[in-house]
């Protein structure tokens, strides 16, 4: 399997960037649409400067981008980096999750073979009697 490193180091920036509860919330508002740093700031008791660099922080993990619309700065998720991270979850979820019905499997054939086993063992002591 090759592995290309910048694809390493995008994953690696979205992740840290993601780290920190005020980014996490800001993207779960972007996510209901585009918004200016004073909407983004509202909820916060940070300064607008303290928003804008964390937004700083989420454009250079590309998880937002910036437009100009006439006076307007929106701010807007970029949905295709949040989906590529989504994806990269889901690959090692999916590996884990069929481990786990192997295991599943093992452990119901056990059971089953240490019940038959159980029931052998009553019937060989009701005939000794």
């Amino acid at each position: 399997m090759i592995v290309d490193p910048s694809a390493d180091d995008r994953l690696d920036r979205a992740f840290m960037a993601l780290a920190d509860p005020v980014r996490r919330r800001i993207v779960a508002r972007l996510s209901r649409g585009p918004a200016t740093v004073n909407e983004l700031a509202e909820p916060f008791a940070i300064t607008k400067q303290a928003v804008s660099k964390h937004i700083q922080v989420l454009e250079q993990a590309r998880l937002v981008t910036r437009t100009r619309d006439a006076q307007r700065r929106p701010v807007h998720l970029n949905a295709a980096t949040l989906e590529s991270l989504t994806a990269w979850i889901d690959r090692y979820r999916l590996i884990h999750e069929q481990r786990f019905r192997a295991l599943d499997e093992l452990l119901a054939t056990t059971t089953t073979a240490d019940a038959d086993a159980g029931s052998a063992d009553a019937t060989e002591k009701e005939q000794e009697q």
